[in-house]
């Protein structure tokens, strides 16, 4: 019996972001992926013109969400900002926490890629935002940190209740983060 398409299109993307998160994005080949699916690499090639491809529809629904962020803090200053910012990027760090456990040591060189390029902006008006449009290097110094505290976290503790982990996260953010000044 043949399969049917759209599964196999699915079947790649979800034995992708189990091998990522295994053996990392550089670790993994587009024939690891095949053999985990149970098709040929052109089988994959079909589906996906490359791994970045691969990639870039595994993620695309938290860039997405990304881009709504950045939306909703642009043009808010000082506390606001912070405010905005911190809340919405624990609550898509937890929501999406698969996904950023699967980039895991290897986001700055993700960074890199065509694909991604306009993250590193949507980065860079993030931590903008989580200091509170401050130019104080201390606040961009605690923005950073905090910020890839939270990715890290939410990576690492897979295992721990949304609602939890989310509590935990936001208590964190509100007492790192001084008010802009």
């Amino acid at each position: 019996m043949a399969r049917v398409v759209p599964e196999t299109h699915a079947e790649i993307l979800a034995a992708a972001a189990r091998r990522f998160a295994v053996t990392g994005y550089k670790g993994t080949s587009l024939q690891d992926i095949a053999r985990e699916v149970g098709v040929s690499k052109a089988t994959v090639l079909y589906h996906f013109a490359n791994k970045e491809a691969l990639l870039s529809e595994l993620m695309a629904p938290a860039i997405a969400a990304l881009h709504e962020l950045d939306d909703r803090f642009a043009g808010l200053t000082g506390a606001d900002a912070q405010r905005v910012a911190g809340e919405g990027f624990v609550n898509l760090a937890v929501r999406f926490r698969r996904e950023i456990a699967l980039l895991r040591g290897e986001f700055p060189e993700l960074l890199q890629q065509p694909a991604f390029a306009h993250v590193h902006q949507l980065s860079e008006r993030l931590i903008a935002a989580f200091a509170g449009h401050s130019t104080r290097p201390a606040a961009r110094i605690a923005a950073l940190v905090v910020l890839a505290g939270i990715a890290e976290t939410c990576g690492e503790f897979g295992d721990v209740a949304d609602d939890e982990l989310r509590d935990a996260l936001l208590g964190l953010v509100r007492r790192a983060l001084a008010p802009p000044g």
